[in-house]
């Protein structure tokens, strides 16, 4: 993910829609993206979810109802959402939120492919490399 230059658009505005679980964002270019909240979950940035390099992802499932519980500010160039589903590691910053917005469609369809590839759905429960079945209040 490339850094914050001096061409990267900054946030004008930000709006939590809860009904509809979407974070919407407007930028300083003009443009303006509706994220979904389970888009944002499964493509989030941390170590949790990207691993620690290729190949190393965690294909992230059953978060189609996924909440936005706080949005949280980090310095002048990020947010760092808290889901319902207890996971609060992943720091978005406007770069990689401007990228999620306007790579979405594609981002979105690589999203069900990998589920598909994986035979699983949408709405499975995770699956820890343990066995147990990751949800609320599971640490990791």
């Amino acid at each position: 993910m490339a850094g914050l230059t001096q061409d990267t658009p900054t946030p004008t505005d930000i709006t939590v829609h809860q009904q509809s679980k979407l974070l919407e964002i407007s930028f300083s270019d003009g443009k303006a993206f509706k994220l979904p909240f389970e888009l944002m979950r499964v493509y989030s940035p941390s170590a949790e979810v990207q691993g620690h390099g290729p190949g190393q992802e965690t294909l992230q499932t059953g978060k189609r109802d996924v909440g936005l519980q706080e949005l949280e500010p980090i310095g002048n160039y990020a947010i760092k959402p808290v889901f319902t589903d207890g996971h609060e590691s992943g720091i978005f910053s406007w770069d990689y939120l401007y990228f999620l917005g306007s790579q979405q469609d594609e981002l979105w369809n690589r999203y069900l492919a990998r589920i598909e590839e994986a035979g699983t759905s949408r709405d499975a429960p995770m699956i820890a490399s343990g066995g147990h079945v990751h949800g609320a209040g599971c640490s990791h």
